[in-house]
Protein backbone atom coordinates (compact mmCIF):
# COMPACT_ATOMS: atom_id res chain seq x y z
CA UNK A 1 0.00 0.00 0.00
CA UNK A 2 1.27 3.28 -0.92
CA UNK A 3 2.16 5.75 2.13
CA UNK A 4 0.34 8.40 0.69
CA UNK A 5 -2.78 6.27 1.00
CA UNK A 6 -3.00 6.84 4.69
CA UNK A 7 -2.59 10.52 4.58
CA UNK A 8 -4.95 10.86 1.75
CA UNK A 9 -7.27 9.22 4.20
CA UNK A 10 -6.59 11.31 6.78
CA UNK A 11 -6.50 14.76 5.03
CA UNK A 12 -9.82 13.79 3.74
CA UNK A 13 -11.61 12.97 7.26
CA UNK A 14 -10.01 16.37 8.90
CA UNK A 15 -11.51 18.14 5.47
CA UNK A 16 -14.86 16.45 6.07
CA UNK A 17 -14.83 17.33 10.16
CA UNK A 18 -14.12 20.99 9.60
CA UNK A 19 -17.15 21.13 6.90
CA UNK A 20 -19.31 19.74 9.53
CA UNK A 21 -18.27 21.85 12.56
CA UNK A 22 -21.20 22.91 14.73
CA UNK A 23 -20.61 26.26 16.18
CA UNK A 24 -19.77 26.59 19.45
CA UNK A 25 -22.79 28.50 21.08
CA UNK A 26 -25.07 25.52 19.69
CA UNK A 27 -22.96 22.51 20.96
CA UNK A 28 -23.92 19.97 23.63
CA UNK A 29 -26.10 17.01 24.60
CA UNK A 30 -29.83 16.78 23.59
CA UNK A 31 -33.05 15.24 23.51
CA UNK A 32 -34.02 13.54 20.49
CA UNK A 33 -37.43 14.61 20.89
CA UNK A 34 -39.63 16.11 17.72
CA UNK A 35 -41.68 19.25 17.11
CA UNK A 36 -44.54 16.70 16.77
CA UNK A 37 -44.07 14.46 20.05
CA UNK A 38 -43.30 17.97 22.10
CA UNK A 39 -47.17 19.16 20.03
CA UNK A 40 -48.61 15.89 21.87
CA UNK A 41 -47.60 16.64 25.28
CA UNK A 42 -44.32 14.17 25.29
CA UNK A 43 -41.10 15.34 27.31
CA UNK A 44 -41.42 18.11 29.28
CA UNK A 45 -38.16 19.66 30.54
CA UNK A 46 -36.35 18.38 27.85
CA UNK A 47 -33.39 19.98 26.66
CA UNK A 48 -33.64 20.78 22.72
CA UNK A 49 -31.97 21.70 19.72
CA UNK A 50 -34.01 22.88 17.08
CA UNK A 51 -34.08 25.39 14.30
CA UNK A 52 -36.17 26.63 10.93
CA UNK A 53 -37.23 29.61 8.84
CA UNK A 54 -38.69 32.19 11.42
CA UNK A 55 -42.51 33.17 10.57
CA UNK A 56 -42.50 36.01 12.60
CA UNK A 57 -40.48 37.57 15.54
CA UNK A 58 -42.76 38.70 18.41
CA UNK A 59 -40.89 41.46 21.00
CA UNK A 60 -42.59 41.47 24.55
CA UNK A 61 -42.30 43.53 27.31
CA UNK A 62 -39.44 40.83 28.83
CA UNK A 63 -38.98 38.42 26.32
CA UNK A 64 -38.63 38.09 22.44
CA UNK A 65 -40.75 34.85 20.75
CA UNK A 66 -39.34 33.44 17.71
CA UNK A 67 -42.56 31.64 15.78
CA UNK A 68 -40.54 29.09 13.27
CA UNK A 69 -41.16 26.80 10.78
CA UNK A 70 -39.14 23.84 11.81
CA UNK A 71 -36.68 22.38 9.83
CA UNK A 72 -34.39 19.12 10.13
CA UNK A 73 -30.89 20.03 11.17
CA UNK A 74 -27.80 19.66 8.79
CA UNK A 75 -24.48 18.20 10.54
CA UNK A 76 -23.50 22.01 11.23
CA UNK A 77 -26.93 22.46 13.29
CA UNK A 78 -28.04 24.42 10.54
CA UNK A 79 -31.82 24.17 9.17
CA UNK A 80 -31.68 22.43 5.91
CA UNK A 81 -34.24 24.70 4.49
CA UNK A 82 -35.79 23.93 0.82
CA UNK A 83 -34.39 20.02 1.10
CA UNK A 84 -37.29 18.32 3.32
CA UNK A 85 -40.41 18.69 4.45
CA UNK A 86 -41.19 21.10 7.32
CA UNK A 87 -41.42 19.33 10.73
CA UNK A 88 -44.49 21.35 12.00
CA UNK A 89 -43.95 24.58 13.77
CA UNK A 90 -42.85 26.06 17.22
CA UNK A 91 -42.40 28.81 19.41
CA UNK A 92 -38.63 29.88 20.89
CA UNK A 93 -38.24 32.59 23.77
CA UNK A 94 -35.50 34.26 24.98
CA UNK A 95 -35.21 37.08 27.65
CA UNK A 96 -33.95 40.73 25.88
CA UNK A 97 -35.14 42.44 22.91
CA UNK A 98 -34.33 41.06 19.31
CA UNK A 99 -35.43 43.65 16.28
CA UNK A 100 -38.49 41.97 14.25
CA UNK A 101 -36.13 43.78 11.31
CA UNK A 102 -33.11 41.69 11.38
CA UNK A 103 -34.74 38.68 12.90
CA UNK A 104 -37.14 38.60 9.65
CA UNK A 105 -39.13 36.36 7.95
CA UNK A 106 -37.78 33.83 6.54
CA UNK A 107 -34.45 33.77 8.61
CA UNK A 108 -32.75 30.94 9.54
CA UNK A 109 -32.13 30.37 13.24
CA UNK A 110 -31.13 27.34 15.58
CA UNK A 111 -32.52 27.43 19.14
CA UNK A 112 -31.47 25.14 22.12
CA UNK A 113 -33.29 25.71 25.29
CA UNK A 114 -35.51 23.46 27.53
CA UNK A 115 -39.16 22.48 26.40
CA UNK A 116 -41.89 24.35 28.61
CA UNK A 117 -45.83 23.89 27.20
CA UNK A 118 -47.63 25.30 24.23
CA UNK A 119 -48.74 28.32 23.21
CA UNK A 120 -51.87 28.06 20.87
CA UNK A 121 -52.19 30.91 17.82
CA UNK A 122 -54.16 30.95 14.74
CA UNK A 123 -53.05 29.52 11.31
CA UNK A 124 -55.67 30.57 9.25
CA UNK A 125 -58.85 29.66 11.40
CA UNK A 126 -57.37 26.52 13.01
CA UNK A 127 -55.67 26.49 16.33
CA UNK A 128 -52.59 25.50 16.33
CA UNK A 129 -50.38 24.63 19.64
CA UNK A 130 -46.61 25.89 19.01
CA UNK A 131 -44.75 23.46 21.41
CA UNK A 132 -42.72 26.77 23.29
CA UNK A 133 -38.78 26.51 24.03
CA UNK A 134 -37.48 28.52 26.46
CA UNK A 135 -34.48 29.67 25.10
CA UNK A 136 -30.48 29.36 25.75
CA UNK A 137 -29.03 30.53 22.50
CA UNK A 138 -31.07 31.94 19.64
CA UNK A 139 -28.44 31.62 16.88
CA UNK A 140 -29.35 33.06 13.64
CA UNK A 141 -27.41 32.14 10.03
CA UNK A 142 -25.91 34.35 7.92
CA UNK A 143 -28.56 34.62 4.22
CA UNK A 144 -27.53 31.67 2.09
CA UNK A 145 -25.44 32.78 -1.52
CA UNK A 146 -27.04 31.58 -4.48
CA UNK A 147 -24.32 29.66 -6.51
CA UNK A 148 -24.79 29.55 -10.51
CA UNK A 149 -25.19 26.78 -11.84
CA UNK A 150 -24.34 26.27 -15.82
CA UNK A 151 -25.55 23.30 -18.10
CA UNK A 152 -23.19 20.56 -18.93
CA UNK A 153 -20.60 21.27 -21.62
CA UNK A 154 -20.68 25.07 -20.34
CA UNK A 155 -17.77 26.61 -21.34
CA UNK A 156 -16.41 29.81 -20.01
CA UNK A 157 -13.62 31.74 -21.96
CA UNK A 158 -12.75 34.12 -19.04
CA UNK A 159 -12.28 31.20 -16.57
CA UNK A 160 -9.18 29.59 -17.11
CA UNK A 161 -5.63 28.73 -15.23
CA UNK A 162 -4.71 30.67 -12.51
CA UNK A 163 -8.51 31.61 -11.99
CA UNK A 164 -9.63 28.41 -11.10
CA UNK A 165 -11.91 27.52 -8.17
CA UNK A 166 -8.82 27.46 -6.30
CA UNK A 167 -6.34 29.50 -8.19
CA UNK A 168 -4.29 32.90 -8.04
CA UNK A 169 -4.74 35.94 -10.29
CA UNK A 170 -2.01 37.39 -11.69
CA UNK A 171 -1.02 39.83 -9.04
CA UNK A 172 -0.87 37.13 -6.87
CA UNK A 173 -4.39 37.51 -5.21
CA UNK A 174 -6.71 34.91 -4.53
CA UNK A 175 -9.40 35.24 -7.62
CA UNK A 176 -12.08 36.51 -4.87
CA UNK A 177 -10.51 39.71 -4.49
CA UNK A 178 -10.69 40.99 -7.93
CA UNK A 179 -13.36 41.18 -10.39
CA UNK A 180 -13.01 39.28 -13.81
CA UNK A 181 -12.34 41.05 -16.38
CA UNK A 182 -14.14 40.59 -19.69
CA UNK A 183 -12.13 41.94 -22.55
CA UNK A 184 -14.57 43.45 -25.25
CA UNK A 185 -12.50 44.18 -28.37
CA UNK A 186 -13.08 47.36 -29.98
CA UNK A 187 -15.88 47.16 -33.03
CA UNK A 188 -14.30 46.93 -36.50
CA UNK A 189 -15.70 48.94 -39.34
CA UNK A 190 -16.10 48.23 -42.52
CA UNK A 191 -15.70 51.16 -45.25
CA UNK A 192 -16.58 50.80 -48.73
CA UNK A 193 -13.73 50.19 -50.91
CA UNK A 194 -12.42 53.77 -52.76
CA UNK A 195 -13.69 54.37 -56.50
CA UNK A 196 -11.88 53.54 -58.97
CA UNK A 197 -10.24 55.41 -61.22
Amino acid sequence: MSMYKPLAIAAATLALGACATVPQPLQGQFNNVSTAGAQQGGAPGAKVRWGGEIIKTEPGPQQTCFFVLSEPLDDQARPTAGKSESQGRFVACRDGFYDPEVFTRGREITVTGTLHGAVTQKVGEFDYAYPRVEADVVYLWPKRVPVTRYPPGFYDPFWGPGWGPYGYGPWGDPFWYRPRTIIVPRPVYHHPPPPRK
